[in-house]
């Protein structure tokens, strides 16, 4: 039997039918008024009317029941049809298009597998299989689509459409398309780049632990894009070996891992990106359907490939139905022209508010708590100023277990965590109270601080790098300028910063891991307990420390006497431990940024103006080693850094925080 009508055909066989239709107990006639009937196609195809214009159904029991249980079924589908069947039509649309692109993209032979996808609710559950066929292609739609309803639940339905292909494909690979019941996604995200280290064991892991959190709607469609001969399942596969759940996220992690992988898809964008990205839109498309869906794209590109993949995306891969914004990956240039041409390449086809420039340092809980403390806190907010605060030391030091690749090669520490994370840290520490927690009104607190920091003199920067034989195991790939150590001392010229130096500490291969900024306060003017200290006074001084590694906390360094008859003072530390105070696993960096940009929050990111005002401070430095006026001291690996480092704390007359 064949139920048709204009645009659709559902071929259905005895055995198609797992549970029979229930016999009718005896052979009967319905009537039903033409009118009603005529509106179908299908019913005036297959019940034609009488003279006095009713409609009779006649013959055998399970004749008759079988086709009346037909015309339900069209009526149904008819009217539900009128809605979905340009979704139907897009599924399978979708299916033909992928197989085509994975043909046209491999060179292998082909190969047959098959899937099963389950729908939930009221429809019914559809067997999806794909042959290997040299000219005819046999697609499915996708489960979620499917617009035949259930006339019984225990009945299952082979459905299938057919569609020919060109000419050139050999071969089909079965693609799972799982749409959940609520329809369509809200959200696809694009990963460019899938591939790389950075795709595989950071966005990737990040994107499914805020999948699980429930942060990424349950229908989110994620694409993966490069340039390697990958299936769905290869892509699938190398994402599941770095997925884990935290120990807050035990329950269900297997069932929502699955449904994470079962929602991510493979695309080879071959060598092309024009084409690549009209690819990955006519795919999203088909996936979206008609609903409004909005568009997020990672690149995580090489610097050099970013304006060719940008462009091509602007151009061929946006959205209509909703917002796109794209997340670029640091650095963002190497000096300030590059970093103007590549910001008005960028800004010639997204607007400012599409462009999330991220550094995953920033996305760390000590970055958050900088404008927490200070600004919800009434016992820091009026100590904030020159005229309480001595100095301010911002330190970010890699140990050995930190391995440096070749993207480190040619960029050097200044370009990939100085002009970004510390900057930035400064910016957020210094800035005034914005009018609000938009990220517009933080941004422009942020770039009035960059725009005031003075001029950094040569005799107060020092450039390091570590020597490193053979023997030491590291994977390093340094040219003989490359710097892996950076120290300064900047100044803030503004009524509130004016003569209190900034000092930074950022390097590579040193004694410890340690990420932390410490704020020193002038001593107590006219001090009657000077003489209790001992004979260091600046052991004495008051600090406020925030700290991230090696372990997040809050330190309040301050002066007590010490228990006993006598009147000796002491200097303690009023100690906020997170992992003591809060029995939580902290979400990764990651997480936390790409959340962010979901919910529109640009605060930690840079915008082009600060981007720019960066530069400004860091470029004459980077000119000034090419013309080798300013070259690294080398210092060993694993030890404190360049003996000068030691010497400009001591010009400023800063104590080292590890002394």
């Amino acid at each position: 039997m064949s139920v048709s009508y204009s645009s659709f055909s559902a071929p259905f066989s005895e055995s198609s039918v797992r549970k029979p239709f229930p016999a009718c107990p005896n052979s009967r006639t319905l009537s039903v008024p033409s009118a009603a009937i005529s509106r179908f196609q299908v019913a005036r195809n297959n019940f034609p009317a009488v003279a006095d214009g009713r409609l009779v159904l006649h013959g055998s029991a399970g004749n008759f029941c079988r086709r009346i249980c037909g015309l339900k079924l069209c009526i149904l589908e008819s009217l539900n049809l009128r809605h979905q069947n340009g979704r139907c039509r897009r599924a399978s649309e979708f299916n033909s298009f992928k197989n085509q692109h994975k043909d046209q993209s491999a060179d292998h032979f082909g190969t047959n597998s098959s899937n099963e996808g389950q729908v939930s609710g009221g429809t019914s559950a559809i067997n999806l299989s794909n042959d290997s066929i040299d000219e005819t292609t046999r697609t499915t739609s996708p489960p979620g689509q499917s617009s035949l309803p259930n006339l019984h639940p225990d009945v299952s339905t082979e459905v299938g459409t057919s569609m020919e292909s060109p000419s050139s494909l050999l071969q089909t690979h079965s693609s799972k398309f799982s749409v959940q019941s609520d329809g369509a996604p809200s959200l696809c995200i694009a990963v460019i780049g899938a591939t790389g280290e950075l795709a595989r064991k950071k966005i990737f892991p990040a994107l499914f632990a805020l999948y699980y959190s429930g942060f990424l709607p349950e229908n989110v469609g994620i694409f993966g894009y490069s340039r390697k001969d990958l299936t769905d399942e290869g892509l699938r596969s190398i994402i599941a070996a770095t997925l884990t759940c935290r120990v807050d996220h035990e329950s269900n992690c297997g069932d929502k891992m699955h449904a994470f992988l079962n929602r991510t898809y493979y695309l080879n964008g071959g060598y092309d990106n024009k084409v690549g990205m009209a690819k990955l839109n006519a795919w999203m498309e088909m996936i979206e359907g008609e609903s409004a869906a909005n568009r997020i794209f990672y690149l995580s590109v090489p610097q050099e490939a970013l304006l060719d993949v940008a462009s091509s995306l602007a151009d061929h891969a946006q959205t209509r139905k909703g917002w796109n914004r794209i997340i670029i990956e640091k650095p963002f240039g190497f000096d300030a022209l590059s970093s103007h041409q590549l910001t008005r390449s960028l800004l010639s086809k997204f607007e400012e508010k599409q462009i999330y420039r991220i550094d995953h340092l920033l996305g760390r809980n000590i970055i958050e708590n900088l404008t927490v403390l200070r600004f919800s806190n009434l016992v820091f907010e009026p100590l904030w100023s020159r005229k309480y605060i001595r100095n301010v030391q911002v330190i970010l030091s890699e140990d050995l277990g930190m391995q440096i690749g070749r993207y480190f090669d040619g960029y050097g520490i200044i370009r990939d965590i100085v002009h970004s994370h510390i900057l930035q840290t400064i910016a957020l520490l210094a800035m005034e109270p914005p009018i609000s927690l938009d990220g517009e009104d933080i941004r422009n607190e942020k770039v009035k601080v960059l725009r005031s920091i003075r001029k950094l003199e040569l005799s107060n920067v020092i450039l390091g790098q570590f020597k490193a034989s053979s023997e030491d195991h590291v994977d390093i790939y340094l040219n003989n300028l490359t710097p892996t150590f950076f120290a300064a001392a900047l100044y803030i010229d503004n009524a509130r910063w004016d003569g209190v130096p900034f000092l930074i500490k950022a390097g590579m291969g040193l004694i410890q891991h340690r990420v932390e900024i410490r704020i020193q306060f002038h001593n107590v003017p006219g001090n009657v307990y000077r003489e209790r200290i001992g004979h260091n006074i600046d052991l004495a001084t008051n600090e406020l420390i925030l700290r991230d590694v090696p372990d997040e906390a809050i330190l309040v360094k301050v002066n007590n006497k010490i228990p006993g008859l006598g009147l000796q003072l002491d200097a303690s530390e009023l100690n906020l431990l997170y992992k003591d105070k809060y029995n939580v696993e902290v979400p990764d960096s990651y997480e936390h940024l790409l959340l962010d940009v979901i919910d529109g929050d640009n605060h930690l990111f840079m915008r082009s103006d600060e981007l720019a005002a960066a530069w400004n401070i860091l470029t004459p430095i980077l000119h000034e080693m090419d013309k080798n006026n300013i070259a690294p001291e080398l210092y060993e690996l694993g030890g404190r850094g360049p003996v000068g480092a030691f010497y400009l704390w001591a010009k400023h007359r800063v104590r080292w925080a590890d002394d």
